[in-house]
């Protein structure tokens, strides 16, 4: 699993534990229910009822995001990240950091949830 995979992972809910709580909910015979997306609400909801979200600025910064959802946010794991989204000259500085959080949100949106602008752009 790559590390966007597992930040949407975190905001999301794991795919396992959605298909656990649906079998356990939903007799066998029922076709299951697909993903709803959540909306933009949801997604700051999520990430901010993490605890300790209330003590970082997840908001904006890619380091804070991935302590929060427990990622080590070491260079190497940024810059791994950086070229999951695309970025091959990741070098660490304060604006490739914005740009790759900038990215994470946009690529959590494409991926079905409603982020607010301001997190995207």
């Amino acid at each position: 699993m790559g590390i966007f995979s597992s930040i949407k992972s975190a905001i999301f809910g794991s795919d396992e534990e959605e298909t656990t709580a649906a079998a356990a909910a939903a007799p066998a015979a029922t076709a299951p229910k697909e993903r709803a997306a959540i909306s933009g609400v949801d997604v700051e909801q999520r990430i901010g009822s993490i605890p300790g979200a209330d003590k970082l600025n997840w908001r904006s910064s890619i380091v804070d995001l991935m302590k929060l959802v427990q990622i080590d946010p070491s260079y190497a794991n940024r810059k791994e990240l950086a070229v999951e989204m695309g970025n091959t000259d990741y070098s660490g500085t304060a604006e490739d950091n914005i740009a790759l959080h900038k990215a994470v949100m946009q690529k959590i949106a494409d991926a079905g949830g409603i982020v607010p602008d301001d997190l995207k752009n």
